[in-house]
């Protein structure tokens, strides 16, 4: 089979700007051609040669056909009610690219709502793409990865691809980023990627915990933190950082709380200079390329303040029923701080008790390395967690 990654001229995909940068950085001509299919104009392609595992689209596994879904951090409801409406009446619309500045309005209310410049700001279609687009714009050949162990894999899947050095560091007993430790990893990382609340764990890493990271490390090094569930944890946000420090970029998702995992919309907050550099792959398109429905959805939800609460609070209390189910019957869980927990079944393989509560239609979510026996479970609604605590009872008993 014909390599066509060979045969696609460079300059056709990446501008003079981006290919320099990657060749300085140690990267070779047929990674130039991988990467500029991804996120170049090579579009048709990328089509051809197939998108690498970490380009997946958001799509890890078949969707499943379960009762109870609580398997993939997926919010239990659709977008909060503002949202929808705002989304509907932009159908008729969609004759236009930009139909009444809906993008600039999305750009300005992520600025008031967080207190950074509009200029700060960058929409993508979900928060999966300027992840690994982060990796690919600060790791290289000769720059590592830092991240923890277990977290989101999507940062360490994307640099392995791009043969970048991966370092992992173990979270802290008490399940936070050992950022001293993550410091310590590597002399001059590219990039340190710090989710929190954590993807498994659902732990919140203190914001002066990250601020010493930021303070300590090496002027170049870039820090990425990655707050896709924040706003079912209710804490101190750091958008703050992203103005305070040029090196620091600020990931969101309304794939969470806010219920668009299908919309795909997202968001970063960093410096200027960053967002020109994770945007030079493909001119802009991808940031540019997100649904004018989509738009308006996601501003008018990031306005329902009284909505965003009162859902964070039907999330806990479905969280604490669970938690207390668990303590009655003695099984052991981790602490956490968002929508998701992880149960520790001790002797039993995590895989083998995904597939006993599949048969009782409940889909619980996967295990990491790390963890083998250990469950990462997502809070669903109050009757998905009734569900699987029925679930988990005939498990037990049987």
């Amino acid at each position: 089979m014909t390599d066509l990654s060979t045969e696609i001229p460079v300059r056709a995909m990446l501008n003079d700007d981006a290919r320099d940068d990657l060749l300085t950085r140690g990267y070779g001509r047929r990674d130039l051609a991988r990467i500029g299919t991804i996120f170049g104009v090579g579009a048709m392609a990328s089509a051809t040669l197939g998108r690498p595992a970490w380009a997946s689209g958001g799509v890890p596994d078949p969707a499943s056909t379960a009762k109870t879904r609580i398997g993939a951090n997926e919010c239990w409801t659709g977008p909060l009610p503002p949202g929808q409406k705002a989304a509907a009446a932009t159908i008729a619309l969609g004759n236009r690219y930009e139909p009444n500045v809906i993008r600039p309005s999305f750009v300005r209310t992520i600025a008031a709502v967080e207190n950074v410049p509009e200029d700060h700001v960058a929409p993508w279609p979900g928060s999966s793409d300027p992840l690994s687009r982060a990796v690919v714009t600060f790791c290289s050949p000769t720059r590592a990865l830092v991240t923890a162990d277990p977290t989101f894999e999507l940062a360490g899947r994307t640099a392995a691809w791009l043969g970048a050095p991966v370092k992992t560091v173990p979270l802290k007993p008490d399940l936070t980023h050992d950022v001293k430790a993550m410091l310590a990893a590597d002399p001059n990382p590219g990039l340190i990627y710090i989710c929190s609340p954590n993807n498994p764990t659902g732990t919140v890493t203190p914001l002066a915990d990250i601020e010493w990271l930021i303070a300590n490390k090496p002027a170049d090094t870039m820090v990425l933190v990655d707050e896709a569930y924040t706003h079912f944890a209710g804490v101190p946000v750091a958008s703050y950082l992203a103005t305070k420090y040029p090196d620091v970029i600020v990931l969101r998702t309304f794939s969470k709380l806010f219920g668009m995992a299908g919309l795909r919309l997202g968001f970063i907050m960093t410096n200027p200079a960053n967002i020109a550099k994770m945007m030079r792959y493909d001119g802009g398109m991808q940031s540019g390329a997100i649904t004018v429905s989509t738009v308006a959805c996601g501003t008018a939800s990031l306005k329902a303040t009284d909505l965003i609460v009162a859902r964070r609070k039907t999330m806990e209390e479905a969280r604490a029923m669970t938690l207390a189910h668990l303590t009655k019957r003695g099984v052991t869980f981790k602490r956490t701080d968002s929508n998701m927990f992880m149960i520790d079944w001790k002797t039993k393989p995590a895989k083998d008790m995904q597939t006993a509560f599949r048969a009782q239609s409940v889909e619980i979510g996967r295990s990491w390395p790390i963890w083998p026996t250990v469950s990462r479970i997502t809070v669903g609604s109050m009757t998905d967690m009734r569900n699987f605590c029925l679930a988990l009872d005939k498990i037990l008993l049987a």
